[in-house]
């Protein structure tokens, strides 16, 4: 009940992470619960980030009762829980135990690159990838099918009244103005893979690459309740080796648990014929198994870890495609890629889509940092909500009028594609949908259109004026590439 709970808050933080909505919790709950994310954050920032504290309560769970957190309240750790697993041989318990420093060797690489400045594995995150899976991918794909679900059934007259009433029901939550893009697919295959694992392992993700459980997991080497087995009552019946999800208990080692590998299920505890197998607190320093990530382990999961931090350090020199992106309003490039955790809040919370994650080679850096891409969508002048929903302030919480006067770009008219430049036809979309006060685009005549008397109006940009927010991009009516683009302010002419 705890973990479906657990499960069922998660998404509706998820779906109420709307423009607008207000619920019970943060939008960001579950991240500020998140000690890997916080503390990446801190240390790549070198700032104190007071939301992010909150994971300080997980980091005392595990000092007190182990891994808990992996399957009691884990979001992905309960999915995998219900992904179907083989169920492992009495002679076969576990595949060779040095796999087991993968979690570690990912941990260690992300703090390292951490402190260096780089948050981009962050996207490993447990949290963070599960969110931004359904926020970006399942829950687009999901509106999409509905909608072209609903726009044929709507041409059968009588189910026209189910269909409107239907519609309404998911209007505002899972059908919304978040189109789906393609790079974004590159998540889905991620998630994929990490359920796929389970057919190898139960549970696979969690024992040998989770770094978050690789944190949880030093932590609850000193925890106060941990697994303890009475050798008198226990038969040998290898039901509890059996039954791990995690495969923490050793038949070879009078059945005992690693500390930090075990979860805290209690499946073990119920499936004991003799009950030889209790919680209870223990003092000190819980005592070396066999598969224990021992010195060695960690130190080679280190210098790995030092190898791979130092490399996404370099990556980010070696290739820049692109000069510069359009970020969200309030942004400062330095603070974002230094403070981003990856979360994908503020794709969420944006109502028209606009925010999507980078997914450039060259901004390896910046690799799922939010970015506008005024094609697809734009920045809405009335709204301020991917600040106000970031949990590290990576973006700034800007008040509205705040964010109406600060600029994220330029527009620019490509006068060979625009219609009136090109063609000799009227043309007014860019100038009518400009949302500043002033009007940021400029219609002047000057040109004879075709086959007519009167002057075309032409549009010009006012550059003083324009705040990028990609309205006209968005709405400009050239097939394909907009005649009248949106470009960072440093980017050439």
């Amino acid at each position: 009940m705890v973990q479906v709970l657990a499960l069922l808050l998660f998404f509706y933080l998820l779906l109420g992470t709307l423009q607008g909505s207000t619920t019970v919790l943060p939008h960001d709950f579950f991240f500020r619960l998140d000690p890997l994310a916080g503390i990446s954050a801190m240390i790549a920032s070198r700032s104190w980030l007071m939301p992010m504290a909150l994971g300080a309560i997980i980091l005392l769970l595990a000092v007190t009762a182990g891994r808990a957190w992996c399957s009691w309240l884990c979001p992905l750790g309960t999915i995998l829980d219900w992904v179907p697993s083989p169920r492992p041989r009495r002679d076969n318990l576990d595949i060779p135990s040095y796999w087991r420093q993968g979690k570690f060797f990912l941990l260690f690489t992300i703090l390292l690159a951490a402190i260096l400045g780089s948050l981009t594995l962050l996207i490993l995150d447990p949290i963070t990838l599960l969110f931004r899976t359904f926020s970006s991918v399942i829950l687009p794909l999901l509106d999409l099918m509905i909608e072209v679900t609903e726009t044929l059934l709507y041409r059968v007259g009588p189910l026209q009244p189910a269909v409107a009433w239907f519609d309404s029901l998911l209007r505002g939550i899972i059908l919304t103005e978040q189109p789906f893009f393609l790079p974004n697919l590159l998540l889905l295959t991620l998630f994929a893979g990490v359920l796929g694992l389970n057919a190898v392992r139960p549970r696979f993700w969690c024992r040998y690459l989770c770094p978050l459980g690789g944190l949880l997991g030093l932590l609850s080497k000193v925890a106060l309740i941990r697994y303890k087995v009475n050798n008198e009552k226990c038969i040998s019946c290898r039901r509890c080796a059996i039954t791990c999800h995690t495969g923490a208990i050793d038949p070879g080692q009078k059945f005992a648990a690693d500390a930090a590998e075990c979860t805290v299920c209690l499946d073990c505890v119920d499936i004991c014929p003799t009950r030889a197998i209790s919680f209870s607190p223990q003092l000190g320093l819980a005592s070396p198994q066999p598969y224990d990530p021992r010195r060695r382990h960690l130190l080679v999961s280190l210098a790995g870890a030092a190898v791979g931090a130092v490399v996404l350090g370099v990556v980010p020199h070696l290739n820049r495609a692109e000069p510069g992106f359009i970020r969200p309003p309030g942004t400062d490039e330095k603070q974002l890629l230094s403070s981003c955790i990856r979360c994908g809040e503020c794709a969420k919370v944006c109502p028209t889509g606009v925010i999507q994650p980078s997914a450039s080679v060259g901004d390896w850096d910046g690799l799922w940092t939010p970015r506008l891409i005024t094609r697809l969508g734009y920045c809405d002048y009335s709204c301020n909500s991917c600040g106000q929903v970031c949990p590290t302030g990576a973006i700034a919480k800007l008040s509205l009028d705040e964010k109406r006067l600060v600029p994220i770009g330029i527009a620019r008219i490509d006068k060979t594609r625009c219609i009136p430049w090109a063609e000799g036809q009227q043309c007014i979309v860019c100038e009518e949908m400009c949302p500043v006060p002033q009007k940021a685009i400029w219609l002047h005549g000057g040109g004879r259109g075709r086959g007519r008397i009167a002057d075309v109006l032409r549009p010009e940009v006012i550059p003083d004026l324009c705040i990028g927010c990609g309205i006209c991009e968005y709405q400009c009516p050239v097939e394909g590439e907009a005649a009248i683009r949106v470009w960072p302010t440093a980017a050439p002419v």
